[in-house]
């Protein structure tokens, strides 16, 4: 299914405040736990960065983003614009209200060491922060700091990677779309996110892509009865439905 949502220009009156903004290098990790009505705004600055991104309840770390469930019940194969995003017990973690890049992957997984050799063979003990980070470990760093490991990684999300497909079918990275591409996801739940800024694991740039993020925090409108991302299909108001009642009983 697709939706007739216009994401060539993010919509200010979904946002009430951005009250603090960071930078994120390349080929770093961040972790920051989010409050149910929170916005959390991602911007390219450079053009061809790639987000690696987990979602996990952090009253109950067992829940975590389901990206089969994201992608069948909204009818789609990218996340855009009017997309929620999904956890294993068919609550909604976070709404895509803003998004001026227009296609996001979350079916090709993390780069891991095997694929940033590539590049040549760099570690932090000898390198500090010149190394390259591989998105797998990046998320096992984080994850660490709240008691996970590696059997709690899931399938993730790359914001701002765009996958095609050649004439045979074979899948590969779209090339980089210009700086300034911007991303909010508006957050339905209290949520601990994990990311990292590591390559895709399909890039095959020619040098190791150290690409940052510009990450603003802030306060969201209240959900209307129009919603965008409520409305954009029945699973979704389901999805509304289940936080509902998932916070009414708290």
């Amino acid at each position: 299914m697709s939706n007739s949502i216009d994401s060539s220009r993010p919509n200010p009156s979904l946002v009430r405040s951005v009250d603090y903004s960071t930078d994120i290098p390349g080929a770093s990790h961040w972790s920051l736990r989010m409050r149910k009505g929170t916005i959390m705004r991602l911007t390219d600055t450079q053009g061809g960065a790639n987000v690696g991104m987990l979602f996990y309840n952090p009253e109950n770390l067992l829940e975590r983003y389901n990206a089969p469930d994201s992608l069948k019940c909204q009818h789609t194969f990218k996340l855009t614009q009017g997309h929620c995003l999904y956890s294993d017990m068919g609550r909604i973690f976070a709404s895509i209200i803003e998004d001026t890049h227009g296609w996001h992957d979350t079916v090709c997984g993390n780069s891991h060491a095997n694929h940033i050799k590539r590049w040549g063979v760099r570690d932090y003990q000898s390198n500090r922060n010149d190394w390259m980070q591989n998105g797998h470990d990046a998320f096992l760093v984080e994850l660490a700091k709240y008691g996970l490991g590696q059997a709690d990684l899931a399938a993730n999300v790359n914001w701002f990677s765009q996958i095609v497909t050649d004439e045979t079918g074979k899948m590969q990275l779209a090339p980089s779309k210009a700086a300034g591409a911007q991303l909010t996801l508006r957050f339905e739940m209290d949520t601990l996110v994990i990311l990292h800024t590591c390559p895709h694991p399909m890039n095959q740039a020619d040098n190791y892509p150290r690409k940052p993020v510009h990450i603003q925090l802030g306060e969201a409108e209240p959900v209307t009865t129009t919603d965008a991302c409520l409305t954009a299909c029945d699973e979704n108001r389901r999805g509304f439905q289940n936080n509902a009642l998932y916070h009414l009983g708290r």
